[in-house]
């Protein structure tokens, strides 16, 4: 089941969630390891695909207004084509900024981010338009966002004590 991590590992990739832009020199002092392992490691990351890039966080509301609409998505009907069609419709709408696919009683939430309820509504009513196979939809407005990270807590998500020690 995928790369196997050990301690050194797990500690570089909580830190550079944490600050993506730290040099190799500030990485290897908080990891508690040498440049040149602290860099091989780093590496091994990167092309092993654990590290899939870095980014900046933009803060829009800085720049423009912004509203975040959450929306459950059921589908009509549910076969692959169905679920291909949305998902490939989704995939190139530039708003949809997040859509999961969700077991239960709806088949797809989307996180859409555009200027305004009205521009927010001519997207969907585009969406029904192309005709990708959405039977039913449920908005639901952000009024305020509580809590968004970036990063994931891997120290929380593993074993520590099946990881590979050095």
């Amino acid at each position: 089941m995928g790369m196997k991590l050990d301690e050194y590992d797990l500690k570089i990739l909580e830190t550079i969630q944490k600050d993506g832009r730290i040099t190799k020199t500030k990485l290897a002092e908080k990891i508690n390891l040498s440049p040149s392992p602290t860099w091989e490691r780093l590496k091994r990351l990167e092309d092993g695909g654990v590290i899939s890039g870095y980014y900046g966080r933009v803060n829009l509301k800085n720049i423009v207004p912004v509203t975040t609409v959450m929306v459950e998505v059921v589908l009509k009907r549910h076969q692959i084509g169905d679920f291909k069609r949305f998902e490939d419709a989704v995939t190139s709408a530039p708003e949809v900024v997040e859509c999961l696919a969700i077991g239960g009683g709806i088949d797809y939430l989307m996180r859409i981010m555009t200027s305004d309820i009205d521009n927010y509504q001519r997207i969907m009513d585009s969406l029904l338009e192309d005709d990708i196979g959405i039977d039913k939809y449920f908005t639901y407005i952000v009024t305020k966002p509580i809590k968004n990270l970036c990063s994931i807590p891997i120290s929380n998500l593993t074993d520590k004590t099946t990881a590979n020690r050095p």
